[in-house]
């Protein structure tokens, strides 16, 4: 059981942070199911993801597979 602060902000316990491999910096998104919360890791993209088509015919699945 944990309890909100006066700012609204809570702790998440750390069986369930280390079940989810949450760590500092990690992004979280909410959700409501039924009469309850969800709380979800968000996915990190990859660096160069962000920069998918600005160099013509750049293929970033192929240089993910040959960065591996």
């Amino acid at each position: 059981m944990t309890t909100l602060t006066q700012k609204s902000q809570v702790t998440i316990p750390k069986q369930f942070r280390l079940a989810v491999g949450l760590g500092p910096g990690d992004e979280v998104e909410f959700g409501i199911k039924d009469d309850g919360l969800i709380v979800r890791k968000k996915a990190r993209r990859l660096p160069f993801e962000r920069w998918k088509g600005v160099i013509k015919g750049y293929d970033s699945k192929k240089f993910r597979e040959e960065f591996r």
